[in-house]
This record gives structure tokens, sequence and C-alpha cells, in this order.
């Protein structure tokens, strides 16, 4: 078989191309590329999930897991929640826990408008999670406004 020179090229219309390049550049070396910051390893969480490339789904969690701050913690928790990275998620919602760390994500995260709009319920989840048993009557009434 040969294939033809005047073949036209394949576009990708859904990924970012340093975001594809990398994944590429996973799957032919099995390495990572020097820098691997938290935003680049979100993307490539999710195409690694799309492409069921474990090993590669694996290190982009862990990257995420291990860096989370008020900046990339509500991105990471709407990563999480839509394509059902659970590990992902609990290490989000421990890390809002504090209510300091949550006051920041607020604060400071355009991540926290995203949120809001994507998934209000998540975000209930989050207000209910973070909560003091003590204050069941609180949780109750939040989670009555949302149904």
């Amino acid at each position: 078989m040969q294939e033809s020179s005047a073949a036209s090229p394949i576009e990708i219309c859904d990924m970012e191309r340093d975001v594809f390049e990398s994944l590429l550049h996973f799957i032919y070396t099995d390495s990572l590329p020097a820098v691997l910051d938290v935003v680049m390893a979100g993307h490539l969480l999710v195409a690694a999930d799309r492409y069921n490339i474990g090993r590669l789904k694996l290190i982009c969690k862990e990257k995420l897991c291990n860096h989370i701050d008020s900046s990339m913690v509500a991105t990471s928790l709407v990563l999480a929640e839509q394509h059902g990275f659970h590990h992902l998620k609990e290490a989000c919602l421990k890390f809002l826990a504090t209510p300091s760390n949550l006051e920041a994500m607020v604060a400071k995260s355009d991540g926290y408008e995203h949120l809001k709009s994507s998934c209000p319920s998540l975000l209930k989840e989050v207000i209910s999670t973070i909560l003091p048993a003590e204050l069941k009557v609180t949780k109750d009434i939040i989670m009555a406004m949302w149904k």
C-alpha cells in the first residue's frame, strides 16, 4: 500500500495542538514533556481518558491531586465531576474542607464562576461536605434550596 502524497490533513478540532503533541509524545516515548504544568495535566487527563491511555491518566491525576491550590481547585473539581475522576474529586473536597482554602477559591478564582454555572449541584455538594455535622439543619436547608 502506498499513501497518497495529496492526502488532506486530519483535523482534530476538540483538542489544542500542544495537548495533542504531548499526547503523541507520551504514546511514542512513554514519557512526559520536560515541563508538565497543572493546566497541561488537566488537558492531558481528558485526552488520556478519551483515548483510554491508563498510565497517562494515572500520572495526570496524581499531578493534579498533588498540586491543588485555591486558583485551580474549582477547575479541577469540575473536571473530576464531568469525567468521573473520583480520587481527584475527593482530593479537591478535602482541600476545600479548610475554610481559608474555600474563601481563597471564591475570592480569587475564575474557576469558581465556572463551577457555579456549569455544576451547581457540585457546589451544593461542596457546601454540604464542608459544613460541620453540628449544622445538620443548615445542611438540610441548603439542600432543599437546590431541589
